[in-house]
């Protein structure tokens, strides 16, 4: 499949020409560079109309699941737009997304590990392993003895702290 073209074919080009830098203009410029430059700049300025809202084209780049996600912080930056302006409420939209899902993601991993620990009452559940302190000869302590002497140390997932309740 071939990608359309963003510029229709043709190579991009800057129709601002030389001009653009001010070393460029301040060598010197003709009448008619003039008078393109200011026929330019006049371009440039937008018109109290614009940037327009256009509800079709909102519909037509996002899909109907999309919209209905974004619905609770687009009706919190419209809300906020009158307050702080429009540019600030895009920003307070974005990182506000951002750290309600960081908190979720907080609040979710806080869940599990804390309900689900691996113990004798469940097949699965996050374990946490620890080495022990490596003790060389001439070190004190040496040599360390390990604190599980029985058998039964070695995979009771907490099952010889139950106290049976009859």
């Amino acid at each position: 499949m071939v990608k359309a073209s963003e510029t229709g074919g043709s190579k991009p080009m800057s129709i601002v020409g030389r001009l653009n830098r001010e070393r460029e203009r301040l060598v010197g410029m003709t009448d008619e560079e003039r008078a393109f430059r200011n026929k330019f700049l006049k371009a440039q300025i937008l018109s109290p109309t614009e940037p327009r809202n256009v509800p079709e084209l909102y519909k037509e780049l996002h899909n109907p699941i999309r919209r209905f996600y974004r619905f609770p912080l687009d009706q919190f930056q419209k809300a906020m737009e009158p307050l702080v302006g429009a540019k600030r409420a895009l920003i307070i939209r974005y990182f506000s997304g951002k750290a309600i899902m960081g908190l979720l993601g907080v609040y979710y991993f806080t869940y599990y590990f804390k309900y689900n620990a691996h113990d004798w009452t469940r097949k699965g559940g996050w374990n946490v392993y620890t080495s022990r302190k490596s003790v060389l000869p001439g070190d004190p302590g040496y040599p360390q003895l390990s604190d599980k002497t029985k058998p039964s140390d070695y995979s009771s997932r907490g099952f010889e702290k139950v106290t049976l309740n009859l």
